[in-house]
């Protein structure tokens, strides 16, 4: 398997897909490129050569040769095989074939069929990509939102509900639902790909080929896989079963989808009449190529629609779950796409870290757009409280005084305060002095927003830290 490289990979302008020349993530090419996809192969081909040897059936130095071979594979040399074989893992046994003795050619291979090969180094490469990459970038998100939840943990906003100002929170209320919701998603993500499985049980996954040899053809498939640091799936056809790595795929997309949602959030509280927000520019940055002062929301814009791109991939997923009989072809190709999947949504995770860490949170316009409802929004607590002291219909009560203020065009609060009707009178005497002050004073009507980020905040960072 190649190193990971730590230096940013040269654009290939000639490529058509824009994940290869806009959404590559240079340290995701040593696990999903194609030529790492041909390393993770030739690697499984080296581990069953390896099995035999413990076996004590093949000869250590003729182990080393088909180990030696399988390290040196490149995937033009194997493309170039494929060519004449019409079938890429024969290509790639001939190619580690090439270079080994006589004596060793004939265990290369051996006992294996071709999706013993790819179902296994696809799970190994999946895996080893979100341990190494995929799940620090998404920890490192997380932590960018730890940190912006509690630096906003006190800063007032208004809440919102069907696009409408609801009831007071804090902003860092707003983003621990986030922290909350992505950290769950980084669980689920680490163990749905630890539970991605290999397999070597031959053609039709009944160990015919390996029964010739072994007594227990499930001991030396799990030996061999245990030098990949893998398990094999408790049964399988000629491929293994499709439910894990649907699950995994589910995980990346639901994550995804969170992904999607902070953006929609942070997209609308940037709109010119809201401005709570803003993505900090840098100075050459442009926002429309003919209106100088625009500045566009791009990152949370972008993100969104690679979203819809790839979101769909999942109803993919779901219909690869089926295979005729032990097995047809009908995944191959759909399946080759999911290290696009995986490529881009790094590159989304990464790119809202940076986001995040520079976003300008406007204090002074969330105050403001608070302010414009402030005394509407005591009708909640003023319904509560009468309610609570007993009396009978409080909700219709506020609601016709709500709609009193809006006619006469006064505010709530001066409606009630002027309030002579007795009966209503005796209910608010029952208010204590901290009940009437959230009340009337909107300000301290947030329950314990504050608290409850600092609480979500200080939960996942004690997971982070065990991780």
């Amino acid at each position: 398997m190649p190193k990971k490289t730590t230096m940013e990979q040269k654009i290939d302008f000639s490529t058509f897909s824009p994940t290869d020349y806009r959404y590559v993530v240079a340290a995701l090419s040593d696990y999903l490129s194609e030529e790492a996809f041909v390393h993770y192969k030739a690697e499984v081909e080296a581990a069953i050569a390896r099995g035999f040897t413990n076996k004590g059936i093949l000869h250590d130095n003729l182990c080393a040769e088909i180990e030696q071979s399988a390290s040196k594979v490149r995937a033009a040399e194997v493309y170039d095989e494929e060519q004449r074989t019409k079938h890429d893992i024969r290509a790639l046994v001939n190619v580690i074939k090439s270079r080994v003795s006589t004596d060793a050619k004939p265990f290369v291979h051996l006992c294996a069929t071709s999706y013993d090969i790819v179902e296994t180094a696809n799970a190994l490469r999946y895996k080893d990509a979100v341990n190494k990459v995929i799940i620090p970038d998404m920890i490192a998100l997380e932590r960018a939102w730890i940190d912006l939840t509690r630096r906003e943990k006190d800063t007032l906003q208004m809440g919102r509900t069907h696009g409408q100002h609801a009831e007071p929170i804090t902003f860092g209320f707003a983003i621990a639902q986030y922290v909350n919701r992505w950290g769950s998603q980084i669980l689920k993500v680490r163990d749905a790909s630890d539970k991605l499985r290999g397999q070597l049980s031959g053609a039709v996954g009944a160990y015919n080929a390996t029964a010739l040899v072994f007594n227990d053809p499930e001991e030396f498939e799990r030996d061999v896989l245990t030098l990949l640091e893998m398990k094999p799936a408790a049964i399988s056809t000629q491929i293994v079963p499709p439910e894990p790595m649907s699950d995994f795929i589910h995980s990346v997309i639901t994550s995804f989808s969170i992904l999607a949602n902070f953006c929609d959030d942070m997209r609308h509280l940037q709109r010119t009449e809201i401005g709570e927000v803003m993505e900090r520019v840098t100075e050459g940055q442009v926002g429309s190529s003919t209106m100088p002062h625009k500045r566009n929301p791009i990152t949370f814009e972008g993100v969104k629609s690679l979203w819809k791109k790839f979101m769909p991939q999942i109803v993919t997923m779901h219909l690869d779950q089926i295979s005729e009989h032990q097995r047809d072809l009908t995944n191959s190709a759909s399946q080759r796409y999911i290290p696009e999947l995986l490529m881009v949504f790094d590159h989304c995770v990464t790119r809202l870290t940076r986001s995040s860490e520079r976003l300008v949170v406007n204090k002074t316009k969330m105050r403001a757009n608070f302010a414009s409802s402030e005394d509407t929004i005591i009708a909640e607590p003023l319904y509560i409280l009468l309610s609570y002291y007993g009396h009978p219909d409080a909700h219709e009560y506020v609601r016709k005084k709500t709609f009193q203020a809006y006619n006469e065009n006064k505010s709530l609060r001066e409606l009630i305060e002027a309030e002579d009707d007795e009966e209503v009178l005796s209910y608010m005497k029952r208010f204590t002095q901290e009940q009437r002050a959230m009340t009337f004073d909107a300000e301290k009507y947030t329950g314990i927003a504050a608290e409850k980020a600092e609480k979500v905040a200080d939960y996942w960072e004690r997971v982070l830290n065990g991780l």
